[in-house]
C-alpha cells in the first residue's frame, strides 16, 4: 500500500536548492563504476539508518514518520518491524545484533537474532533522554550514541515531549558494565556519529539550528575526545548520516548527494542524488555496494571501493 507522502518542512525547504559543484579527484573517480543511482524502493517519508547485517546478507532502515522500519533480502522489500517506537538510526555490535536509536522509546534498543527486542539504555542520571539519533559500536563493544531532540520536538518522528537533562550529548555505553558516559556536551544538535577506519578518530555531526558542520575529534587511550577540527559547513544542507570506507575515507550525505573526504579533512569527490540524503551504508557480500536512504527512497549504486568493516 502506498504511503502518504506527507514530507517535512526541512525536506520542503530543501528539495529545490541547488547543490554546488565538486570536482571530482581521479582517486575519487578509480572508486566509481558509475554515477547513476538505481532505485529498489520509493515509499517512505524519511528513510534513515541503514545498516548491513552480512549473515543474513540483508538491509535494515527505518522510515521514521510511518512508525516502521524496513529490509531488503534478495532484492525485495518488506516490513520487518511495525511499529518500529519511530527507530531511527541502527547498526551492528560486535556479535551482529542489531542496535537501534528509538525516538519514541527514547532509549537504546538491542535485537537480538532479528526477533527478540531489549532496552539497553533510556535514562541519564534518572532522567530520560532526548530521542536517541545515530549509533555505532567500537570494536571494545562500547555503544557510542548521539541524543539530540528532534524525536520529541513534535508528534512527526516521535512523541512531543521535554528535555529532561537539559543538554544534547553523545554518550558512550557499555553493554556489560552498564556504565553511561558522557563523552561531549560541546555540539549543540549531535547527530550522525562514525569512528575512523582504525578507531583513532571519530566523526560527528552536529546539525543545530545555524550550525550544519561535520567535526573530526582524535581520540585517545581512555576514549578523550580532543583535537576537534572542522571537516566542512554544509549550510544550507547537513551531514545526517555517513560511513568510513576501508582506506580511512569518509562517505557523508551532503543534501541532494554525497560527499567523500578523504583522512586529512579534504573533499575528494561527490556524487548528485536525485532526492536530499539522510544516510547510507556500504553492504553487499563484497562490501562495495553504496546504499543510500533519501527521503522517500532507498537507493543503491556499485562501486570499487569497499565498507571500513569488511576485510581488505
Amino acid at each position: 500500500m502506498k504511503q502518504k507522502k506527507d514530507f517535512s518542512p526541512t525536506v520542503k525547504r530543501l528539495k529545490d536548492v541547488p547543490m554546488d559543484n565538486v570536482d571530482n579527484s581521479s582517486l575519487f573517480e578509480s572508486y566509481l563504476k558509475t554515477k547513476t543511482f538505481s532505485t529498489l524502493y520509493d515509499e517512505m517519508l524519511w528513510g534513515e539508518g541503514p545498516c548491513y547485517i552480512p549473515n543474513k546478507d540483508m538491509l535494515v532502515w527505518s522510515d521514521i514518520p510511518n512508525n516502521r522500519m524496513l529490509k531488503l533480502i534478495n532484492n525485495k522489500v518488506s516490513e520487518f518491524r511495525n511499529p518500529s517506537n519511530f527507530c531511527n538510526g541502527n547498526t551492528l555490535d560486535n556479535d551482529e545484533n542489531l542496535i537501534s536509536c528509538s525516538h519514541g522509546g527514547r532509549c537504546i534498543y538491542r535485537t537480538k537474532d532479528y526477533v527478540n527486542t531489549t532496552t539497553l539504555v533510556n535514562f541519564f542520571e534518572g532522567k530520560k533522554l532526548n530521542s536517541p539519533n545515530d549509533v555505532v559500536v567500537k570494536s571494545d563493544d562500547t555503544i557510542w550514541f548521539t541524543d539530540p531532540p528532534y524525536g520529541i520536538l513534535s508528534n512527526y518522528e516521535g512523541y512531543l515531549g521535554e528535555q529532561e537533562y537539559g543538554g544534547s550529548y553523545v554518550f558512550r555505553f557499555n553493554p556489560l558494565s552498564k556504565q553511561l558516559d558522557v563523552m561531549s556536551k560541546k555540539l549543540d544538535r549531535p547527530n550522525g556519529i562514525a569512528f575512523s577506519y582504525d578507531e583513532k578518530k571519530i566523526y560527528i555531526a552536529d546539525t543545530g539550528e545555524n550550525i550544519k558542520h561535520l567535526y573530526v575529534f582524535d581520540l585517545d587511550d581512555q576514549d578523550n575526545l580532543f583535537n576537534q577540527k572542522l571537516i566542512y559547513d554544509f549550510k544550507p544542507f547537513f551531514s545526517d548520516g555517513f560511513r568510513s570506507d576501508i582506506d580511512g575515507n569518509i562517505w557523508t550525505s551532503a543534501g541532494k548527494g554525497i560527499k567523500c573526504f578523504n583522512s586529512k579533512g579534504e573533499i575528494i569527490g561527490q556524487l548528485i542524488v536525485p532526492e536530499l540524503v539522510s544516510n547510507l551504508e556500504f553492504g553487499g557480500k563484497e562490501g562495495n555496494i553504496l546504499y543510500v536512504t533519501a527521503t522517500s527512497s532507498l537507493y543503491y549504486i556499485e562501486l570499487n571501493q569497499t565498507g571500513a568493516k569488511f576485510p581488505k
